[in-house]
């Protein structure tokens, strides 16, 4: 730096010198000025800079308090497909990410041998404290909720370094993702099974203990049933007193009895109209009123819905516990069907006349 100041020095003496000399020629200074001004060319430069030498001081040795602090020291590690535990027992999520970490300020910096591991672990333990609360369903919203969560840098349990976590991928293996919508599917089937059910008890209930309690009750019903038609009503009275017989396996009121068509005791008459003098007389049963009550109903033999109320029916008299009644309304209006023949069966040979004989 000195001899950068000298070179200056004695340039800007060189150039003063030459522009005073030019000066004094087209001046016609005299003879004498010359001499004294040689003189002050050369003292001038060697004045000035010891002054400014002087109050400049000494030159620092040396320049650590110039010099910048050291850089931190950053460093990362790619963790890839660790299990990490969920809510649910032998379901795991699948942990991927970059882990970055820096050592702590403290006296034992740089004592540690192996920090990707207290990187790594910290990082791992943070984010088993989250999946283990979370349930396995929730892959994609709970990796958002990872990325917020570990991306500040936090002390590991030592305290020797600080931890992060980036690029973070979190999911379920295949296999459990599907076994998790196959039960999903197999819960909302079962809750929409669970409300049919409470609709057909509701149902039962509300035909059992409620329209047809009595026939009363039964007459009530069948009235708001059809737009308030009173001579409807009427008109089906008798059947009403059946099916509420039928429904509740009891006998009809004897101020009924007399409105039946076949009323109990009396002949029963064939399908011409005539009586059958040689058929023995009965009382008609549970079944029969009830096929009473479809026959008014316009439901004929091969109708389903015959089938249908059949069952409803026999459930609400199985309640009471009228069992021999409940099976002969499943006997006589919904019977088992005999099964299919199998196919590719060889038809029963003709056992021919010799059958006949034997």
């Amino acid at each position: 730096m000195t001899t950068a100041r000298k070179t200056t020095t004695v340039f800007l003496t060189v150039m003063c010198g030459l522009l005073l000399t030019i000066v004094g020629l087209m001046q016609r200074w005299p003879g004498w000025t010359w001499p004294a001004l040689a003189a002050l060319l050369l003292v001038l430069p060697a004045v000035t800079f010891r002054v400014a030498s002087q109050r400049r001081g000494p030159v620092p040795v040396s320049f650590e308090e110039q010099l910048t602090a050291a850089p931190v020291e950053r460093t990362e590690y790619r963790v890839n497909r660790v299990a990490l535990p969920s809510l649910r027992d032998d379901y795991h999520f699948v942990f991927s990410a970059t882990v970055r970490w820096c050592f702590a300020d403290g006296p034992e910096r740089g004592t540690v041998v192996n920090p990707v591991g207290l990187a790594v672990d910290a990082v791992l333990s943070r984010a088993c404290a989250i999946t283990e609360k979370r349930e396995p369903g929730h892959a994609s919203l709970l990796q958002h909720e990872l990325g917020g969560a570990l991306s500040r840098m936090c002390p590991d349990s030592t305290g020797h370094l600080r931890a992060m976590a980036e690029d973070i991928n979190l999911t379920l293996p295949d296999e459990d993702q599907e076994r998790l919508d196959r039960l999903a599917g197999v819960r909302k089937d079962e809750a929409v099974w669970e409300h049919q059910r409470k609709y057909e008890q509701s149902k039962r209930r509300y035909l059992g203990e409620d329209a047809l309690k009595d026939t009363g009750s039964a007459v009530v019903w069948w009235l708001t049933r059809n737009d308030e038609s009173v001579a409807k009503t009427v008109a089906d009275l008798p059947l009403l007193a059946q099916l509420t017989s039928a429904a509740n396996d009891t006998d009809i009121p004897e101020r009924l009895l007399e409105m039946l068509p076949n009323r109990p005791g009396g002949p029963w008459t064939s399908d011409t109209g005539t009586e059958s003098p040689d058929l023995p007389t009965r009382e008609p049963s549970a079944a029969d009123h009830l096929s009473g009550f479809f026959e008014a109903m316009g439901f004929k033999e091969d109708d389903d819905r015959r089938a249908m109320l059949a069952r409803q029916f026999s459930q609400l008299v199985e309640q009471h516990n009228r069992h021999e009644t409940a099976e002969d309304l499943l006997r006589r209006f919904d019977p088992p069907r005999p099964p299919a023949p199998e196919t590719g069966a060889e038809p029963t040979p003709d056992p021919g006349p010799q059958a006949d004989m034997v």
